[in-house]
């Protein structure tokens, strides 16, 4: 890492070796703040997060799924989901990979009135 710089390969290069794990890996963490890359393919097992969430979508495709509600997902498209939201990918591509941003208190920042 240079300057405050981190690619997907930096991501990658952290991946568990055993392919049946989750292909997720944190590249940032300062403060409340983490950056991860997640490129599941299969199924998506994940479970409802304690800190809001943004999905900076790398490659490949997916549907999101979040509260029962569904949009198609692609490169450069971002996913905001609030702590505690149920959410997962579906019809994930073999090329999908998705920076993950965790910020802030375990339920999440207060809405602005």
């Amino acid at each position: 890492m240079t300057a405050g710089k981190f690619s997907p390969a930096d991501a990658v290069a952290a991946f568990p070796a055993d392919p049946a794990a989750m292909r997720f890996a944190y590249v940032l963490q300062h403060g409340t703040m983490t950056l991860g890359l997640y490129a599941q393919t299969g199924e998506d097992r994940q479970q409802p997060h304690r800190q809001d969430e943004l999905y900076v979508v790398v490659s490949g495709s997916a549907d999101f799924v979040k509260e029962g509600e569904r949009v198609a997902c692609k490169p450069s498209d971002v996913l905001f989901v609030e702590a505690g939201k149920d959410h997962r990918f579906e019809n994930i591509s073999e090329d999908f990979s998705t920076w993950v941003v965790f910020w802030g208190p375990e339920s999440g920042d207060a809405m602005a009135a």
